[in-house]
């Protein structure tokens, strides 16, 4: 036989192809149908990437512009919660309010997302952790929120994928990525929302889902989704309890008016529905019990929120603006909240016509409806307890009044309320662009999905502002605060950090919190009467070192102060006190310190004074 018929016959299409062969094919028509799925994900991806893009060229050197401060403690609360690796899981941090500590439940510490990350913010630092992070809360949460319309909505993909971008894309969301990592991580809200429909769709015997199985069958479902139910609020617990909370309410009166508006199916999964979150809210009380009670029973706990209701309520004239973080936003929109953190409500005209429009036309789905009521009750909640209009505070109440100094509420902002409107506003547009496909009017097919993208354009955000900053001391990245300070002892940062300048938290973080420092950035319990306070009072001598640091002005300092100082370093339990090279008031601070210290030492770029 010629080689040319040999080739001819091993080539014959009639021959099997080897197993191989067989395999990759499967594998190949398996994967194929998701690939589109897949692209979209990545694109919301390259959005968050894009948004977040200021940090990336220099995660260590970078902050973002308009919050510097929360980052500074976000980066710090990472930098602890990493400490998980080290074996430390305690709930009551010593490395922050030396000698006090700081109780991390009572706190936003994302302790979940910082264990998750540990191995990036040992490896790399807590900036490289915050950059991830803050690029995966808006990236991550828009893709489990597509997956969420195409999956359990059925939705298209281009509407799945419009719902999923504004979802993670929202001005409420891009506004929070100023450092709130707590209020944009959001990647459990579709599991929870999925969980549940699961334990209804479980219930139900009519449902299609159900069909040909047994009642057993149906109830081993509902006990499977309970268990995801449990294990989604407990681990979203230890990412963000206002997110938990904000999601719990609008999914009660969601509920509510779904079961109003088909009272058949209420009853018929009553039971079954009732039993499945039986297992969930058992499951998660054992799981949670002793760190909810630690939180607001444990050491430094706080008994209420720290923030003011009055003064964070969302102006009435806001949700017709669009955010400055917006595409067609404008600087002097600013006025209407109450920092560049806290755009919850700045959705504009367009799309406030278009949703109202969508939801009127749709209002008879359950869905539409139940997401309509939803959207008022929390807009009208984020107005607070006094109506605010165009910055002028006017004298009517809102019915948030209703909820004042209710445990656990007081915790919530009520201008966050309207973050809630997110995912309400884009489930009634998914629904409308996907309905809109089936109407017997072509232009309408074309009409709604046009008006839709019409709306959302002015809101498309743009990159978050980044700055650079200075870079910690060459003696805290470079080691030698081994030098001064034993692993876990007190070293204090000169001027200590405060909540308004918490940048020698910084140095904590960049050593992987291995000192503890005192006073800073936190929640604690310093208040009147043990309420909740940002910070901690000052001990004298912190307050003399603040002062040479603003005024420029070398304090009198004579032998109280030095008796005054050797009690303070007493009580912090302080090894060495620290000046950095660069610090503002430079030569005051060192002045300070010599008359009160004598000569320091000089440790790489800093100057030390062994105290302990």
């Amino acid at each position: 036989m010629t080689s040319t018929a040999r080739a001819a016959q091993q080539a014959d299409p009639a021959d099997p192809p080897p197993a191989s062969g067989r395999v990759a094919r499967r594998l190949a028509d398996r994967i194929r149908p998701g690939l589109p799925d897949l692209g979209i994900c990545l694109g919301l991806l390259l959005i968050a990437g894009w948004v977040m893009h200021g940090l990336w060229p220099s995660p260590t050197g970078r902050v973002l512009g308009l919050n510097p401060e929360d980052q500074t403690l976000y980066e710090w609360f990472l930098a602890v919660d990493s400490r998980i690796l080290h074996g430390d899981f305690s709930l009551l941090t010593d490395r922050l309010n030396a000698p006090d500590g700081v109780n991390l439940m009572a706190n936003t510490t994302v302790i979940a997302l910082g264990a998750l990350f540990s191995p990036v913010t040992l490896l790399f630092g807590a900036p490289v952790t915050f950059a991830l992070l803050a690029t995966l809360t808006l990236g991550g949460t828009a893709v489990a929120f597509y997956l969420l319309f195409r999956r359990v909505l059925r939705a298209s993909r281009l509407a799945a994928a419009i719902g999923g971008g504004f979802c993670g894309f929202a001005p409420g969301m891009i506004s929070q990525n100023n450092s709130h990592l707590h209020m944009t991580a959001l990647w459990l809200v579709p599991v929870l929302v999925w969980a549940v429909i699961g334990i209804v769709r479980a219930a139900d015997p009519e449902d299609p889902v159900n069909a040909g199985r047994d009642g057993r069958r149906g109830w081993r479902r509902i006990i499977v989704f309970g268990v995801v139910l449990a294990v989604t609020v407990t681990i979203q617990v230890f990412i963000g309890e206002e997110v938990l909370f904000l999601s719990a309410l609008t999914l009660v009166i969601m509920t509510l008016v779904y079961a109003g508006a088909q009272p058949a199916l209420a009853r018929r999964v009553l039971g079954g529905a009732a039993a499945g979150l039986g297992i969930a809210v058992g499951l998660s009380v054992l799981a949670l019990a002793y760190p909810l009670w630690f939180q607001f029973k444990g050491p430094q706990s706080v008994p209420n929120g720290v923030f003011s209701p009055h003064f964070f309520s969302a102006d009435l004239a806001s949700f017709k603006t669009v955010s400055p973080l917006s595409l067609f936003g404008r600087d002097e929109a600013a006025r209407l909240s109450t920092g560049p953190a806290e755009y919850n409500t700045f959705l504009g005209w367009p799309l406030i016509l278009v949703a109202i429009g969508c939801a009127a036309w749709l209002i008879r789905r359950p869905l539409v409806l139940a997401c309509t009521i939803a959207a008022v009750v929390m807009a009208v909640l984020s107005l607070g307890p006094q109506i605010v209009v165009d910055g002028v505070r006017t004298s009517v109440w809102g019915p948030y009044r209703l909820l004042l100094g209710l445990p656990v509420v007081d915790g919530a902002l009520p201008m966050r309320f309207a973050l809630a409107l997110i995912p309400l506003i884009a489930t009634v547009l998914v629904v409308a662009i996907d309905a809109a496909r089936k109407l017997d009017w072509q232009p309408g097919r074309i009409l709604v999905p046009a008006l839709v993208a019409i709306a959302l354009l002015p809101l498309f955000p743009k990159p978050l502002p980044a700055v650079d900053r200075a870079p910690v001391p060459e003696f805290i990245s470079g080691g030698h605060w081994r030098e001064c300070v034993s692993p876990g002892g007190v070293m204090i940062p000169v001027p200590p950090a405060t909540p308004k300048e918490p940048w020698p938290m910084r140095w904590s973080a960049a050593a992987d919190a291995a000192f503890a420092i005192p006073e800073g950035f936190f929640i604690a319990p310093y208040g009147a009467d043990g309420t909740a306070s940002m910070g901690t009072y000052s001990q004298p001598t912190s307050v003399l070192f603040k002062q040479a640091a603003t005024e420029g002005v070398v304090p009198g300092i004579g032998d109280f102060q030095r008796a005054q100082a050797r009690e303070d370093f007493a009580f912090w339990k302080a090894e060495c006190v620290v000046l950095a090279d660069g610090t503002v008031n430079e030569a005051t601070l060192r002045t300070t310190l010599e008359q009160l210290l004598g000569p320091g030492k000089r440790i790489a770029d800093v100057t030390t004074w062994k105290v302990g």
